[in-house]
Parts: structure tokens; C-alpha cells; sequence
């Protein structure tokens, strides 16, 4: 059963630093690309940031541009998302989503993500 466990979570104030990891199992790493995406209460589930299988592309939502970094270590099978200079408005759920390679393009939507992590929550006050 493949597995996706997402850690590093935690509560931090606004200007603070995280960073969350998601951990695979069962799939082929170097086969899929990664996304990071995160569920604000009250809002509908977004995409943060993707990152291609070999780690060569990655893009992200506005809002994160410049604060976020993705990367993965493919021989560890993980994903990490780094987050500096958090927000309140960062506060939300973060999944970690698989997807299988299709060559170079990004992957920004949920329906493109074939398997999930439960996610893990982030929360940074005020």
C-alpha cells in the first residue's frame, strides 16, 4: 500500500521558519513529481508548490514565491517543503501529493495527484 507521511508540523509565530517533510513508500520515487498543497478552514484546498522527479523544476503559488522552498532527496524518497517568514494567512493543513511523471510540465491541481499524505497542520499566530 503506498504511503505518504507528512511531519513537521507545529505552531510558530508569524515571521518563523518550518519545515515539513513528506516520506513515500511503495511507489517509485524518481517517478513521480511532488506537490505540496494546503487546506485553509473555511477554504477550499490549494496548490502551494510543485517540484519535477529530478528536482529540476519546481514552481509556486504566489503567495509562497520567495518565502517557500521545495526539494526532495530521491534517495531518501522524501519531500520537503521549507517555510520562512511564515504568516498567519499560512496557517492551514499541509498534504504532501504524488503524481506520475509526464515529462516536463507543472502540476498545480489537485486532480493531477494520484496519491496523498494525511496531512499535517500548521499554525502560526499572530
Amino acid at each position: 500500500q503506498v504511503q505518504l507521511v507528512e511531519s513537521g508540523g507545529g505552531l510558530v509565530q508569524a515571521g518563523g521558519s518550518l519545515r515539513l517533510s513528506c516520506a513515500t513508500s511503495r511507489i517509485t520515487f524518481t517517478m513521480f513529481d511532488m506537490g505540496w498543497f494546503r487546506r485553509s478552514p473555511g477554504k477550499e484546498r490549494e496548490f502551494v508548490a510543485f517540484i519535477s522527479w529530478n528536482g529540476v523544476g519546481t514552481y509556486y503559488t504566489d503567495s509562497v514565491k520567495g518565502r517557500f522552498t521545495i526539494s526532495r532527496n530521491n534517495a531518501k524518497n522524501t519531500v520537503y517543503l521549507q517555510m520562512n517568514s511564515l504568516e498567519p494567512e499560512d496557517t492551514a493543513v499541509y498534504y504532501c501529493a504524488a503524481a506520475r511523471s509526464r515529462g516536463p510540465s507543472v502540476r498545480a491541481t489537485a486532480n493531477e495527484y494520484e496519491y496523498w499524505g494525511q496531512g499535517t497542520q500548521v499554525t502560526v499566530s499572530s
